[in-house]
């Protein structure tokens, strides 16, 4: 889905954005140990972390998500100003999974950033971290590939691909976009490929 109206309302039940929650939780969490490493006494990207991981488990949807998720993205912002980069970017995965609780039905290619920014803050934040070397943030994209569940798969599916720009993290956005998106039909029903051809 390349083109949508953005006006259009996407299918999405509480138990599917209970799965993307946890999606994202899993694809920020490794990179949790940059921030704590480099960021040793600010608590706030495991706050929001902790906030979303009971969401996924069937917890309300709390006000605290939104506000560990606010002071999570202010965390990010002064380990940059710090120079700690790779840190930055573990603390923008965290930030991400809470927006990912708030995933909106719309048709809007930037709402599959709810989905996957998580993953791909994550994975720039293991480049970052080995020196900019774009084969980590690759292999990360991989893992977080492996970590999708067929829910989350067709969850992004009903949602526009992944948009242009955002530099590094928006190409490891698109890399994961397509990587999940050809998984989709990797795993579509035995036939389903061939249903409308006739028979020979």
């Amino acid at each position: 889905m390349n083109v949508a109206n953005e006006k259009l309302m996407i299918e999405l039940s509480l138990a599917e954005l209970r799965e993307i929650a946890g999606y994202a939780v899993a694809c920020a969490e490794p990179a949790l140990t940059i921030f704590e490493r480099d960021c040793p006494d600010d608590p706030r990207a495991r706050a929001v972390l902790d906030e979303v991981r009971r969401f996924a488990a069937g917890g309300k949807r709390t006000k605290a998500i939104r506000v560990t998720a606010f002071d999570t993205h202010r965390a990010a912002r002064a380990a940059r100003e710090l120079g700690l980069e790779a840190a930055a970017e573990a603390a923008r995965a965290a930030g991400h999974a809470g927006g990912a609780a708030y995933l909106h039905p719309l048709a809007k290619a930037t709402q599959g950033g709810h989905i996957l920014m998580s993953a791909a803050h994550a994975a720039r934040a293991f480049e970052l971290d080995a020196g900019g070397t774009p084969n980590v943030g690759g292999d990360y994209i991989k893992k977080a590939t492996d970590l999708a569940g067929p829910i989350v798969v067709q969850v992004l599916t009903r949602y526009p691909n992944a948009p242009s720009g955002r530099g590094r993290v928006g190409d490891l956005w698109r890399e994961l976009d397509a990587s999940l998106r050809q998984l989709a039909v990797g795993r579509q029903p035995i036939g389903a490929a061939d249903q409308n051809t006739p028979p020979s």
